[in-house]
């Protein structure tokens, strides 16, 4: 068996990975000894090498070397035998680790990726060797014997009741003997457990061996690969010292400002880092470390220059000296990374070229600024769903769509609760300030609806179950009217009202993203999916270069517009169906209008209507009830018939798309001329509209031939040149994928809509698997990722890439789009690109990601080809 081996940091003599690592990687934390020996401790070894070379105030500190070289030597500290390889590191660490010392074995941390689903990361285990006084002594103890051993918390914490009760202040007797009885029963408590009653009085290199092991076995699979860990001398803060423990920013992590900030707790803490909630003030307001402000600040702007980047220090400060425990690229919040990426870039000091700063932006930090972040404090979490649009959102609870409507009318902030909504409760969700489902997932009709406006949802939560005016969740019972607050970036719900804080976008925001637009040149394109003027508006301020997908049927769903569609279905007689088009179409027309006027110049792409009708119908089942209850009145009854005649096992598979235009022809007729007819009026206003009629789930030559002569016909009745508007398909089932040459050949232009064809791919209702079975599958490892978030590469992306070949095989250089939600996703576009498709489009608020997101594809893509 290997000798065990503590490497200390002043041996390590140069760093062979790149100062500031872009992931957490096996060898992340690469570091070369004297005389050529390779050690890796993880990051963290990385960031207390780093530190040793700035300052001499950095504890004793060493990597035991096998433990992340050898993945068997780390694995034999946790099988069926471990004793000869803990004898074997306890025996190297005895002749390095200082005895009369407390010491701490800290893990470097692992990819949240490799975790196993309700996982945390390995722990810090702290207070080990000789306690120097009985407060230390007894966390000492409890390590020993609730971290290291198995003895349950509670018993200790029922020792220390009762020490509470024998309390001196009521007359009991002095501290120092209920101090002294505690310490006893500590000790007899965890005498009793066979793992750690061997440690209470082992030498201190046997107790480390023994944390470096446990923190071994609680690494997802340390036979797999390396354990990196780093073992480090605890500075002891002493009651009544005035020290304490905190974490020093270069800058504010905030607002990234140039504020050197710090975060830090008073007390004998020892060596445990500051949670993440602790309150950050400027540095130079923190009275207690007046006297090290200085060399804190110093240190804070060199470890930034060495960095070249924010950089956030650990310490501990003791009373008399200060301890450097962790230094690395500072947390910080999404407008101090767009804040610190420009000044870094603009400075020539760091080096940082504007390829580096958008390579440091992620989705995440752009999402920050662009939506609403709940203040969380005192918040109480209740459940859990799906983050379907991000942001945050406070309100009262309401069940239905009118409701949301009066309560909003009168000023009050909404939460709108439902099990899933449909296309009639769209004027509810308008109202709301959010949105919150038991059912329906990434792809949901809440889900889309919300993100195409940038508003929080969260969607399948399935812990919830709605009854009248109320809703529970694990007994707990919400009633209406009761104050809720949603976090549509995480998917928690959270009981009670919460302050949301929302600030204008930074100029930074632009800065960065017109240096990703420079990286990106013409690689991609990048529209959006908008159905309004406002949507259109909102679209082109966050860069759209068009719009790729406008939903008709969203013109549809409220006020007039919806009953003049309950008309259109309702008609007895051609006549009054033909009544009831024509109003449509001066509804529709005046809709498109606003749409061409924002985008004018750019393209803009409409969908003609591709919902089955029944969704512009009340539900069946909700009518029958009110039949039953003797509560239709004439209209009513004829809305029941309608909605039973149109009722359809799979009506996702039926009656819908293009076999609406072709079994009710005067629909699809009534939309081409409203929007050709806006178009003419656009023209004639001096607009340049440059018009996209996409026909939705063809599936044949000859019914995309037959469509498209719909358009044609009425672009030659109202005068139009035919060159003014073209004529695509939206490719959404498999079999139209297959034949993209036939359809190529009568068709101008492609669109992928990858949310259909990934549920018609797999054979998923994405409303129903999302709930049910895609946790399961992504907990078992059976995929990869949920398809309906991130592109399925190998299946779906195996269509896109034949329907591409084929369909430019028939015309050659023909335009082709991706519209489904995964045009907004990362690591989607990256697949796009390698397909060849010219754009993408996803929901406005979406844009600013995407833009990021082909910038940062295309640097990957150079610094994997050298």
């Amino acid at each position: 068996m290997r000798i065990f081996d503590l490497v200390e940091l002043t041996e390590l003599t140069q760093l062979a990975r790149p100062a500031v690592p872009t992931e957490l990687s096996d060898s992340a934390g690469l570091v070369t000894r004297e005389g050529g020996d390779e050690v890796d401790g993880g990051v963290l070894a990385l960031e207390m090498a780093r530190l040793v070379g700035l300052s001499s105030e950095v504890p004793a500190t060493g990597v035991p070397t096998t433990l992340v070289v050898g993945a068997a030597d780390a694995a034999s500290l946790v099988g069926e035998d471990p004793s000869g390889a803990r004898e074997s590191l306890a025996a190297a660490l005895a002749t390095r680790l200082d005895p009369g010392s407390m010491w701490v074995v800290r893990p470097s941390p692992v990819r949240p990726g490799i975790l196993a689903p309700g996982q945390g990361p390995p722990r810090v285990i702290s207070h080990l060797g000789v306690a120097p006084d009985d407060t230390l002594e007894k966390v000492r103890l409890r390590t020993l014997g609730t971290v290291l051993g198995g003895v349950d918390p509670e018993t200790l914490r029922e020792i220390d009741d009762l020490a509470s009760a024998l309390a001196p202040d009521e007359g009991r007797g002095p501290r120092a003997d209920i101090t002294a009885v505690v310490l006893r029963r500590y000790r007899e408590t965890i005498g009793s457990d066979p793992v750690a009653a061997p440690l209470v009085d082992a030498p201190v290199a046997e107790q480390v061996a023994a944390a470096c092991a446990h923190v071994v076995a609680s690494c997802p699979d340390p036979s797999a690969g390396r354990v990196g860990l780093v073992i480090q001398a605890m500075a002891v803060v002493a009651p009544e010292s005035g020290g304490g423990h905190g974490t020093v920013f270069s800058r504010d992590p905030d607002d990234g400002t140039e504020t050197v900030t710090v975060a830090f707790r008073a007390g004998p803490l020892g060596d445990t880092r500051p949670t993440a909630d602790l309150p950050r003030v400027p540095l130079t307001g923190c009275d207690a470390l007046t006297p090290m402000a200085g060399l804190l600040a110093g240190l804070a702007v060199a470890l930034e220059l060495e960095l070249a980047d924010m950089a956030e220090i650990d310490f501990v400060h003791t009373g008399d000296e200060l301890a450097l425990v962790g230094g690395r690229a500072a947390r910080r919040s999404g407008r101090a990374a767009l804040e610190v990426a420009v000044s870094l870039a603009s400075d020539d000091r760091f080096g940082v070229s504007r390829r580096e700063a958008v390579a440091r932006i992620t989705p995440a930090h752009l999402e920050q600024v662009l939506h609403p972040t709940l203040e969380r404090e005192g918040l109480e979490v209740i459940a859990r769903g799906l983050a379907a649009s991000p942001g945050a959102a406070s309100g009262v609870v309401v069940f239905d769509a009118d409701s949301a409507v009066s309560l909003a009318s009168g000023g009050t902030a909404v939460i709108l609760v439902a099990r899933e909504t449909s296309p009639e409760d769209v004027h509810g969700m308008q109202a709301a300030a959010g949105i919150l489902t038991s059912r329906g997932g990434l792809a949901s009709h809440a889900a889309v609806v919300a993100r195409g406006w940038g508003k929080p949802a969260v969607c399948g939560a399935a812990g919830i179950e709605i009854g009248d005016g109320y809703f529970t969740v694990e007994g707990r019972r919400v009633d209406s009217g009761e104050a809720l607050s949603i976090d549509g970036s995480t998917g928690e719900v959270f009981i009670g009202e919460a302050a949301t804080s929302e600030q204008g976008l930074p100029a930074s925001f632009e800065t960065v993203l017109s240096w990703a637009d420079e990286i990106r040149g013409g690689a991609l394109g990048i529209r959006a999916n908008a159905d309004t003027g406002e949507d259109a508006a909102t679209a082109v301020a966050l860069g759209a270069e068009g719009i790729g997908l406008c939903r008709t049927e969203h013109m549809f769903l409220s006020g007039e517009r919806l009953g003049l569609m309950r008309q259109m279905i309702l008609a007895e007689t051609p006549g009054r169906e033909r009544m009831a088009l024509t109003r449509l179409r001066r509804a529709q027309r005046d809709d498109f209008l606003p749409v061409l006027e924002e985008m004018d110049g750019l393209p803009v792409t409409v969908r003609l209507l591709d919902p089955p009708l029944h969704e512009f119908l009340p539900d069946v089942e909700e009518l029958s009830l009110a039949e039953a209850r003797g509560e239709l009145d004439a209209e009513g009854l004829k809305l029941l018939a309608a909605a039973r005649s149109r009722r359809e096992q799979n009506p996702m598979l039926g009656t819908r798309g293009v076999r609406l235009g072709w079994i009710k022809p005067g629909l699809y007729a009534m939309q081409v001329r409203a929007l050709v007819e806006a178009v003419a009026e656009r023209v004639r206003a001096g607009g340049d509209p440059r018009v996209e009629v996409m026909i939705p789930l063809t599936v044949s030559g000859p019914e995309m031939a037959g469509a498209r002569r719909w358009v044609t016909e009425a672009l030659d009745e109202l005068g139009v040149e035919p060159g003014r508007v073209q004529v695509g398909t939206m490719i959404e089932t498999p079999r139209a994928a297959l034949v993209a040459g036939e359809l190529a050949a009568v068709a101008d232009f492609f669109s992928f809509g990858t949310n259909d064809l990934t549920q018609l791919t797999f054979g998923f209702s994405r409303d129903d698997v999302e709930n049910s079975i895609m946790g399961v599958y992504l907990e078992e490892g059976l995929l990869d990722a949920n398809p309906f978030d991130t592109l399925d590469s190998s299946g779906v992306g195996e269509l896109l890439s034949l329907a591409v070949e084929r369909g430019r095989r028939a015309r050659p250089g023909m335009k082709i789009g991706v519209c489904g939600e995964h045009g907004g996703d990362p690591a989607s576009i990256s697949r796009f690109m390698e397909l060849g498709v010219d754009y993408v489009s996803c929901s406005p608020y979406r844009v600013p990601v995407a833009r990021l997101a082909v910038a940062q594809a295309l640097l990957a893509t150079e610094a994997a080809a050298g």
